[in-house]
């Protein structure tokens, strides 16, 4: 079998399938003419037909909680998906440990990845068995096993920054993901998020981001979420609906040289603490008698309005 000891692969070939043998690439140009002879022919490569095996563990047995925790207490691993997620990964100086890949799918975007990934082992599988490992048919064939980075403490990520995001608590993958995404394209600077937010790199997360939590400046907080800001110069922003909360539009905000805006949980939204001890509570305008909207929506709405206009889009 082979083994993912570390950022090492090693491999004691007992497996007695011999199409898993480690450089046993059955790969015809037939198939595709986009996969090189010299890649097929890469002993870090393998066509595999086992889905039982414990390098495959990753992918498909592991939850989302026992990949962060693989190393522990080192940092963990997480699961990247499709050509462009893992390519912005690989940017972002991740380490691979492992990629997987849909034999029917295999384009120029999948060479490109393999160009780059050529000592992590590379597993090759038929269009039925990677369907039953990623579970999904959105990978657009390609899942990538991804060493976790350190991540830096609030003060020292945010103390050249103008514009922040704190998610406190926000839990559901995709909202955490397309905030991410929409923080990234409208002028924030970077995203700070509460113990209890769900984690940027859960596979659907980093999806729904288009790859974005590897562009954006991001950390998790400890306990002092909003003295850390504070403490560095950010005035903080809560949006929330109370008797004391001010429009969006109001041009106060917009004077205010350093922001941290700070967005609730799905459900209860902000803790009454956050607001109590926030700078200012801020409400957006709706029409039809509206009185929320969704967090991920409201977010780009932020972002957007209390952008800091003294930047050029880039």
């Amino acid at each position: 079998m082979c083994a993912i000891i570390g950022k090492d692969v090693l491999y004691e070939n007992q497996h007695q399938d011999e199409s898993f043998l480690p450089g046993k690439f059955d790969y015809t140009k037939e198939d595709s003419n986009m996969l090189s002879q010299d890649i097929c022919k890469r002993d870090n490569i393998t066509e595999c037909n086992n889905l039982n095996i414990p390098e495959l563990d990753v992918y498909h047995t592991l939850n989302e909680a026992q990949l962060y925790h693989y190393f522990e207490p080192e940092r963990g691993i997480f699961i990247a998906e499709s050509p462009k997620v893992i390519e912005r990964a690989l940017n972002a100086g991740y380490e691979p440990m492992s990629l997987l890949l849909e034999k029917k799918a295999i384009n120029a975007e999948h060479e490109a990845l393999l160009e780059r990934i050529t000592e992590a082992p590379v597993y090759i599988l038929d269009s039925v068995r990677f369907e039953e490992v990623s579970g999904l048919k959105m990978t657009r064939g390609a899942l990538c096993a991804m060493r976790r980075k350190e991540l830096l403490p609030v003060k020292e990520l945010c103390k050249d920054f103008t514009r922040i995001a704190v998610l406190e608590d926000v839990e559901n993958p995709t909202n955490v993901g397309a905030i991410i995404r929409s923080a990234a394209a409208l002028g924030i600077d970077a995203v700070v998020l509460t113990g209890n937010a769900a984690d940027p790199l859960y596979r659907r997360a980093s999806r729904v981001s288009m790859g974005c939590v590897f562009q954006m400046p991001w950390t998790i907080a400890g306990d002092e979420t909003l003295t850390e800001p504070k403490s560095i110069g950010f005035k903080t922003v809560s949006f929330a609906l109370t008797d004391k909360s001010v429009s969006i539009e109001d041009r106060t905000l917009r004077s205010e040289a350093k922001l941290a805006i700070i967005l609730g949980n799905e459900g209860e939204g902000l803790k009454d603490e956050t607001i109590a001890t926030s700078d200012y509570t801020v409400k957006i305008p709706m029409f039809h008698g509206a009185d929320s909207l969704n967090v991920a929506a409201a977010a780009a709405v932020a972002f957007w309005e209390l952008r800091d206009r003294s930047k050029k889009i880039k």
